[in-house]
């Protein structure tokens, strides 16, 4: 942060700070982004319906301390019911409406008692993954809801208006829904303020929230008030989805998008996480501002995304660091990962132990050897870009289990390393080793560049960075639509080395797997140097590790360099495995499928990551259709449940439990 602007942020009264977001982002709008009266009202329509949602996101955020990427789902569910029972099934607007927020209301106690509550003492990481399973879910039952009423899906359902009127403001014309959410909105959020600050119950949410041990100490009912507050969190949410489902139609709010909700999510970061009105006042403020945006460049919609980030980024970079007691401990639940131990030198060198450590090594190369030659052309290439997808999870690895940052971007970096691979072999004519140098060295200037930030503001604040520049990168910044130096024709895959023809899908796989092999060695290599135990010390306890003259950003730095190095490498490689540069691998979904899958195979083991790609995106590719939501559904909470340190970490129990058993047998012996 500059002198000047540390000064000027100094001089605003303390409890005026939490506004100065939601100012300047009017200002952008009024004199950058001018709009007319219409699309104004729209945007204030929209931002109220997103201020629901984004409440939420802080109740659940004061409660449990995490991101709940179901939020929108929560108001889906009920809303895809009451379009089933008024749209199709004829029943009036009312009974539909009332009914649908007994849905939510039910939905947002099972979701907190059957799969939150399991992970009240759990790192906060894991629980924030855990939502990204529950929405999965929901997203799955939002699907085959129309079925109840012999529809496939409710696109063509439109929701009627609760009562009749009609009326002009400059070129849009506003109804009955739009009217009430003018009013229902605000008084939703002057109805939750007044709950929290002039009730009992609201008084004790907000003690449990800042400190839950010792609320319950005191005699507070913490997870019951967890559980009222996923219930109010639900309920906004189907209230926002159900009104912007009957303003824009069922397509366009049926599922809370990853780009409405990055709204939220913005929102939520300018209003500092917990002051409800400024969180409520960024939505209103943010909205207004994307009307403005596509009013000024309506044939670029994808700018819009771009601004958010660039707000984004500032706000972070400008804002000045917490340094309370509770600020430190939300960052320490956000970065903890298990170590896994290595095993000890007097029972490496055992006989049997080597005998079983080199079998498990030739069964692996077996596999991986004999996949050619079972699988099919289409199939190697689905296995090239599963191993590129392992590079990329170990990327992941290096950022959020290593550094302890929280990246929900990651496939904007291989974003930036796809578009400058192609680029390099088909515009500049290099050769195809050369090009993966090159993606590397701008995949590191990438997540360099996007984590300043976090030098900071780790944790959520990452998080949301990363995300936004995800949704930029994939709707303008590296999108060939808006960018044309960005080769939109059929690439070829150059001889390496101008000898070895790549053209074969067995050719490709193979040279696929041997760099990610290299960056699995060189990842290995460096978590075992002074620079990997650099990473975790920085991770484990930032303070200390100062105290100790260790260069805390200097090492932050080298933990988002090398990551959008693997990153960009492994975007590099898919580009040119698929033969062609397109946006569909790199959108937010894939980014949050790929942190999932680290997650997943457990962030404290490389070889957790390779098992958490492979279960994640390997059942999606191979399993049959029926069962391709499995593991990143259902499969996902699972894990987690069962294992909270990953699919890696429940592997290297196993070994342990055998370690016992072998060392017992030899004192037998």
């Amino acid at each position: 942060m500059t002198p000047a602007s540390s000064g000027l942020i100094t001089a605003v009264p303390q409890r005026l700070r939490p506004w100065v977001p939601v100012v300047a982002v009017v200002i952008l709008q009024l004199f950058v982004f001018p709009t007319g009266p219409g699309p104004w009202s729209l945007g204030l329509i929209s931002g109220l319906l997103t201020a629901l949602v984004a409440l939420g996101l802080a109740l659940i955020h004061r409660a449990n301390r995490i991101i709940n990427f179901a939020q929108g789902d929560l108001g889906t569910v009920p809303t895809t019911v009451v379009v089933g029972l008024v749209a199709v099934s004829g029943l009036p607007w009312l009974v539909g409406a009332l009914l649908g927020l007994a849905v939510a209301v039910l939905l947002g106690a099972v979701v907190e008692l059957a799969v939150v509550r399991r992970f009240f003492r759990a790192p906060r990481l894991l629980l924030t993954v855990a939502t990204i399973g529950v929405s999965q879910v929901l997203v799955v039952g939002s699907v085959l809801l129309p079925r109840w009423w012999g529809r496939t899906i409710f696109a063509d359902a439109d929701l009627p208006d609760p009562f009749h009127l009609s009326f002009e403001v400059g070129n849009q014309t506003f109804g009955g829904t739009e009217v009430l959410a003018l009013v229902l909105a605000p008084a939703l959020l002057v109805a939750l303020a007044l709950f929290l600050q002039g009730t009992d119950l609201g008084i004790a949410v907000r003690a449990s929230a800042e400190r839950a041990d010792r609320a319950a100490l005191l005699g507070v009912p913490v997870k019951r008030l967890q559980t009222l507050v996923w219930v109010v969190a639900a309920v906004l949410s189907y209230v926002g989805v159900f009104l912007h489902a009957g303003i824009f139609g069922f397509g366009g709010g049926a599922a809370m998008s990853p780009q409405a909700l990055t709204f939220a999510l913005a929102a939520l970061v300018l209003g500092r996480l917990d002051h409800l009105p400024a969180v409520a006042a960024s939505a209103v403020a943010l909205r207004i501002l994307e009307q403005g945006v596509r009013t000024t460049y309506p044939n670029h919609p994808g700018r819009v995304y771009v601004v958010l980030a660039v707000i984004v980024l500032v706000a972070l970079v400008v804002r000045r660091a917490a340094a309370t007691r509770a600020s430190v401990d939300a960052v320490s639940t956000w970065s903890s990962a298990e170590e896994i131990r290595p095993i000890p030198r007097e029972l490496a060198t055992l006989a049997r132990v080597r005998l079983i450590r080199a079998s498990g090594l030739a069964l692996a190369a077996l596999v991986v050897v004999g996949l050619p030659l079972v699988l099919g052309p289409a199939n190697e290439l689905k296995a090239a870009s599963l191993a590129a997808f392992c590079l990329i999870t170990l990327s992941v690895v290096v950022l959020t289990g290593w550094a302890g940052q929280v990246s929900l971007g990651q496939m904007s970096f291989v974003a930036v390393g796809g578009a400058v691979g192609a680029v390099s072999t088909a515009t500049w004519g290099h050769d195809l080793s050369l090009a993966l140098l090159l993606a590397g060295v701008a995949g590191a200037l990438a997540a360099v560049v996007v984590g300043l930030p976090a030098l900071r503001l780790p944790g959520l604040y990452l998080a949301v960075t990363t995300l936004a520049f995800s949704l930029a990168s994939s709707n303008y910044l590296l999108n060939r639509s808006e960018q044309p130096w960005i080769p939109a024709e059929r690439l070829d895959r150059p001889a390496l080395f101008g000898r070895f023809d790549l053209n074969g899908q067995d050719a490709m796989y193979w040279f696929v797997l041997g760099v990610v092999m290299l960056g699995y060695v060189a990842v290995r290599g460096i978590r075992r140097s002074r620079t990997g135990r650099v990473l975790l010390a920085v991770r484990d306890n930032e303070r200390g590790a100062s105290a100790y003259g260790l260069a805390v950003v200097r090492a932050k730095l080298v933990g988002f360099a090398l990551s959008g190095f693997l990153a960009a490498v492994a975007g590099c490689l898919l580009v040119h495995i698929n033969q062609a540069y397109t946006e569909s691998p790199f959108v937010v979904a894939e980014s949050i499928g790929v942190f999932t899958a680290a997650v997943v195979g457990g962030l404290g083991s490389l070889t957790g990551a390779v098992v958490g790609a492979v279960f994640l995106h390997g059942g999606t590719w191979y399993l049959p259709d029926r069962w391709r939501l499995l593991p990143s559904a259902a499969g996902v909470l699972a894990v987690l449940m069962m294992a909270p340190g990953g699919l890696g970490h429940l592997i290297f129990r196993l070994r342990d439990a055998g370690l016992r058993r072998l060392v017992a047998d030899e004192v037998d012996q």
